[in-house]
């Protein structure tokens, strides 16, 4: 797949099929996660794949969090964000988690491992398409908190940046209107 069709043509696709995929696309995408750009060679990144019961664990720990952030666990509200919760993280056969643990080397500025690990996220993307795919970065407020780093074993410091949510798609992807890069693009010259 030419790169420019790839970056042009790969859509977030947030319905996924359930059926199985060989663990080789999951070990191509994990090793394209590992060629993003990072300052001083410190890759940050760190990868979970979540499958299987893990995924309902995840859910719980979702569940979790949802559940102490609420005061009236009588709501059908309530009821409601509780079940979503639990039933996220089975959207997909796979997800992949997606942390950082910056490097506390002087020399390091840690918004360049930031950049480095959101970089390795669009490589994955951009792999898990190229392999047939469908795949969504999804995070949102529950992602950064700290039950979720403990989850996954990740120090103080870490944090989980990323769900990429894997599977065979099963949704046609939608095609998007992209704004010209001129509008955000000022030419210097002198």
């Amino acid at each position: 797949m030419d790169i420019f069709e790839a970056i042009k043509n790969r859509r977030s696709i947030g319905k996924v099929k359930q059926d199985a995929f060989p663990k080789e696309y999951i070990e191509k995408i994990l090793e394209a996660g590992t060629y993003a750009p990072n300052h001083h060679r410190t890759e940050p990144w760190r990868f979970f794949v979540v499958e299987g019961a893990a995924r309902d664990r995840l859910g719980e720990v979702f569940a979790d969090i949802v559940s102490a952030q609420e005061t009236d666990h009588t709501s059908e509200e309530f009821q409601t964000k509780l079940a979503k919760a639990k039933r996220n993280p089975l959207r997909a056969p796979v997800i992949i988690a997606v942390g950082i643990e910056p490097s506390s080397e002087k020399k390091v500025i840690k918004l360049e491992e930031y950049a480095a690990v959101n970089s390795a996220v669009q490589n994955m993307l951009l792999a898990a398409h190229a392999l047939g795919l469908g795949s969504i970065w999804r995070t949102g407020a529950i992602c950064y908190e700290d039950q979720v780093r403990d989850f996954f074993g990740l120090s103080e410091n870490g944090k989980v940046l990323a769900f990429i949510y894997l599977g065979y798609p099963d949704i046609a992807p939608k095609q998007v209107q992209k704004t010209d890069f001129h509008t955000y693009t000022k030419w210097m010259n002198t």
